[in-house]
């Protein structure tokens, strides 16, 4: 019996979506020069800006993956893409200071829960065995848009204002939201090219445990003992990836004194290189865990990798030379995601049918750090004029980390 492998390409379908995400995320911070000079923000005003986005995703992520996990992804997430992709087109036409918070603002709550809905189709539709790889390609998608996006835009804003480049990224999230809908189902049975085999393969792997009412679902998340360390330990890793998506470009130019060429490549140098950890990472995760069981395995790279990103960023602040500073940061925060597909396969494993939520517990957790890394920055910065400082800090969160790593249980049965 031939075996279809739809599965592959909803993957690469939600590897796409991860690309968008980071696409409309990342534009921001390079175009925040010109935001600020034309709408006449100060340095602070515009960290708000930044954190205006990242709050409204914490406060709606849990509500979002909620209604996900009694609906489907289906249907939530075209509604998700669409919205935020009209709020990054909306954007490009506000006029002040507080147009601009209120933009982003409701640019947050319609991209809120995009990332636990993916966790929640990977839960439904990949294999236990392969979610590890599969989580590494979906952030690598993520990564590796993001860290292109640095000079695309600014090539982009050679040739348009920047109102008008936030118009015309939010086309591509339209189309996304729009090929989804029409082709994507949110149960392997239900899919009209999905074979018998194939159905059979995911159902009988996926370790889902049976169909249950989704009322007492918050009671049984937060019940879960290893959720708390798993909670925190991410917010180091989301404080550290928005210093790298709001403020490193004005780091390597002010504390640095990178030109524009240089900029542009070092700025996005974190997430290029975050594309190969996530792969590297997940791939690691599962022969690990195959070779030593699923806590060790999954446990020894989440805290390992965390290590070595505390290190790598305290050294790219001794560093003198500019660009030995930009690489050693770069690596330190690639570091830092190579620890995104145990976490992410983590949740799946804890969440079972409440994936989505239980995912979006930690995702809100890890927002809670990004909603005050630019704000901490910028204060930081103002007050002791000080570049090095807030990275000082971010070392200290991802050593923090690691060591949530040795209380995490990553399995919902260990002795299963």
């Amino acid at each position: 019996m031939n075996s279809s492998q739809v599965r592959y390409k909803v993957v690469a379908a939600a590897v796409a979506l991860a690309g968008v995400t980071y696409l409309d995320r990342v534009c921001i911070s390079v175009l925040a020069p010109s935001i600020m000079k034309d709408l006449r923000l100060s340095q602070i005003q515009m960290s708000f800006v930044f954190s205006a986005f990242t709050a409204a995703y914490a406060i709606f992520e849990m509500p979002t993956a909620w209604w996900a996990d009694r609906l489907g992804s289906r249907r939530v997430l075209t509604r998700i893409v669409l919205w935020w992709s009209g709020f990054t087109m909306i954007t490009g036409a506000m006029f002040n200071y507080p147009s601009m918070l209120l933009a982003r603002f409701f640019f947050g709550v319609g991209e809120a829960g995009a990332w636990p809905n993916a966790a929640r189709v990977f839960s439904r539709w990949i294999p236990a065995k392969e979610r590890g790889r599969v989580q590494g390609f979906f952030f690598a998608g993520a990564h590796l848009a993001g860290g292109l996006t640095p000079g695309l835009v600014a090539w982009i804003a050679m040739f348009l204002p920047w109102r008008m480049v936030f118009f015309l990224l939010g086309f591509v999230g339209i189309a996304w939201a729009g090929l989804w809908y029409r082709w994507f189902r949110d149960e392997p049975r239900d899919h009209p090219s999905v074979s018998v085999a194939e159905r059979d393969l995911i159902e009988s792997t996926r370790g889902l445990p049976p169909s249950h009412s989704l009322d007492g679902a918050w009671g049984e998340v937060f019940r879960t003992p290893s959720v708390l360390p798993l909670c925190l330990q991410y917010v180091a890793n989301s404080y550290g990836f928005y210093f790298f998506i709001s403020w490193l470009p004005t780091y390597l130019m002010k504390a640095r004194g990178m030109a524009t060429g240089e900029l542009a490549l070092f700025s996005g140098l974190p997430l290029l290189l975050s594309a190969i950890a996530d792969v590297t990472g997940g791939f690691t995760t599962d022969v690990l865990s195959r070779k030593f069981g699923v806590r060790i395995g999954t446990c020894s790279v989440g805290g390992g990798a965390y290590l070595l990103a505390a290190i790598f960023m305290l050294a790219g602040t001794l560093a003198g030379d500019p660009r030995l500073a930009g690489t050693l940061i770069a690596v330190g925060g690639a570091f830092s995601m190579f620890t995104l597909a145990p976490s992410w396969a983590t949740a799946i494993g804890l969440g079972g049918r409440n994936t989505g939520l239980l995912s979006a517990v930690m995702n809100t957790s890890g927002q809670v750090g990004g909603v005050f890394s630019p704000i901490v920055l910028a204060f930081l910065v103002d007050r002791y004029g000080d570049w090095s400082l807030p990275l000082h800090v971010l070392s200290a969160l991802y050593f923090l980390a690691a060591i949530c790593w040795l209380f995490i249980e990553p399995r919902r049965n260990p002795n299963g």
